[in-house]
C-alpha cells in the first residue's frame, strides 16, 4: 500500500502544469476575442438611424421604402436590428423584414439571419467590412424551398446616405446575374439604441 501511494504521489508531482496552460490559453483568446470584437463593433455603425430609399430591382422594378436599424443594449455593442420595409404610394405596405446582425468574435466574422412573414430564421448570411466597404452574402427564400444566393456591397457610406448593390445567383453561386438590384439610401433618423429591457431598478419592484 505504501509502495502505490508513493507511485500516485509521484505521478501526480510529474504531471505537468496543464490546467495553468489551460488557462494561458483560455485568457489569451479571451483577450483575443475581446479585442476583435472592440475593432468591429463599429462595423454597422453607419445603418444605424431611419432612412427612407429608392431600389431598382431587375424582378420587381422601381420602388421604395423605409429601413431603420438600432444599436441593442446586448452583445458588448455588436448587436443591431433592423427593419426594411417596402412601402407604397399610400403607405401601404408590400413587403417588411427583420434582420439581426451580431458580430462573433470567435470566428472573425458577422453573422446575420433575416425573417419575413411565416419564413422562421432560415436565411442566414455572413458579412466583412472591406475597407470602406461592407461585403454580405447571404441566402433568402430557404424556408419556401427556392433558395437565392445574394452578394451584397454597401458602398459610397456618409453620414446622409450609403448605396448598396446586390448580385444574385439561382444555382449556388456557380453563375451570377450582376446589379440584380441595386439601393440607394438618404437618412431622414438619427443613430439610435434600444435600452435594456430589463434593469436591476426595474427587476427590483
Amino acid at each position: 500500500m505504501r509502495r502505490l501511494c508513493a507511485f500516485l504521489l509521484l505521478a501526480l508531482v510529474a504531471i505537468p502544469p496543464a490546467s495553468a496552460q489551460a488557462q494561458d490559453a483560455a485568457s489569451a483568446d479571451a483577450e483575443r476575442r475581446a479585442a476583435r470584437l472592440e475593432a468591429h463593433k463599429g462595423d454597422f455603425d453607419y445603418l444605424l438611424g431611419s432612412w427612407r430609399f429608392t431600389a431598382t430591382s431587375k424582378d420587381f422594378g422601381e420602388f421604395g421604402g423605409y429601413w431603420t436599424a438600432v444599436r441593442l443594449a446586448t452583445g458588448g455593442g455588436a448587436h443591431v436590428l433592423d427593419e426594411y420595409r417596402v412601402v407604397g404610394d399610400d403607405g401601404e405596405t408590400y413587403f417588411a423584414s427583420t434582420t439581426l446582425r451580431a458580430y462573433n468574435a470567435v470566428e472573425d466574422v458577422w453573422e446575420l439571419v433575416s425573417t419575413d412573414r411565416g419564413t422562421g430564421l432560415q436565411d442566414f448570411g455572413t458579412g466583412r467590412k472591406v475597407g470602406d466597404e461592407m461585403h454580405i452574402e447571404q441566402r433568402f427564400g430557404v424556408a419556401v424551398g427556392k433558395p437565392e444566393l445574394w452578394r451584397i456591397r454597401y458602398y459610397d457610406i456618409r453620414p446622409d446616405g450609403f448605396s448598396w448593390a446586390a448580385d444574385r445567383s439561382l444555382d449556388g453561386g456557380a453563375t451570377w446575374e450582376r446589379g440584380h438590384m441595386t439601393l440607394r439610401a438618404t437618412r431622414i433618423g438619427p443613430a439610435r439604441s434600444l435600452e435594456p429591457f430589463a434593469t436591476p431598478r426595474a427587476a427590483a419592484r
